[in-house]
């Protein structure tokens, strides 16, 4: 739904948002050529198949990219957090999305239409740096995650993805609870093995102490014990 009113200013001057430095001319064309949308918990933002119109950022909420494997079954590829790009290699590509977009908690997205970005994108080229250096270092983490979802043991698998989600979403206030609320299926999909394989390896954790689960939520008691048996994959 489109929240047409929605003002982006906020994301625009935001400490870390790579579009900070504009001048004022170029934040006023960003602002005049976005559409800004909501989406409940479970709605789907793209498709894969879909063509990009612009440059997607998530304001509010979060959000999980996910292709769909052999039988149905998801294989997450990302995880996006607030003031986070979702979408662009397709758009930067030219191509149509790889893969599908779906809110995990009601969201707030805007779209920055694409001559707009790429009008600014050709006449600053310390923008089109800053984009650059963002791509590529989100590439480098999931080349990363690449590596380790197919070297390590599932034990060791379970708890990389415990610590990425705590260093993508944060803890909650009691400094323990991860700020996020996963299915089953979600985490063994970030970790690439089984529901069920999952769900005995959580509550492994659970019954060494390293983890309390209570629902979707996840409390990590040994933080370094977790990173120890992440290491050791």
């Amino acid at each position: 739904m489109n929240t047409g009113a929605y003002i982006i200013d906020t994301y625009i001057n935001y400490k870390n948002s790579v579009f900070k430095s504009l001048g004022d001319a170029e934040k006023k064309l960003l602002s005049d050529k976005h559409e800004s949308y909501t989406y409940k918990k479970g709605e789907i933002i793209f498709k894969e198949g879909d063509k990009p119109t612009g440059l997607i950022s998530l304001l509010e909420g979060k959000v999980k990219i996910f292709k769909e494997g052999v039988g149905g079954r998801e294989q997450i590829i990302r995880m996006a957090k607030p003031y986070g790009f979702i979408g662009y290699r397709a758009l930067f590509a030219e191509e149509n999305y790889a893969a599908s977009a779906v809110a995990i908690e009601d969201s707030i997205i805007y779209v920055i239409e694409k001559n707009a970005l790429f009008k600014i994108l050709r006449e600053n080229s310390n923008i089109t740096l800053l984009i650059m250096k963002r791509m590529a270092s989100e590439l480098g983490s999931s080349n990363n995650r690449t590596v380790s979802l197919t070297q390590k043991h599932i034990r060791g698998r379970l708890a990389e993805t415990l610590l990425f989600l705590k260093e993508t979403y944060n803890l909650e206030e009691d400094n323990a609870t991860i700020k996020i609320y996963l299915s089953r299926e979600d985490v063994a999909s970030l970790s690439n093995m089984t529901t069920s394989n999952a769900i005995r390896t959580l509550s492994a954790f659970a019954g060494e102490k390293v983890i309390a689960i209570e629902g979707r939520k996840i409390k990590i008691l040994d933080l370094k014990k977790l990173e120890r048996i992440s290491e050791l994959g």
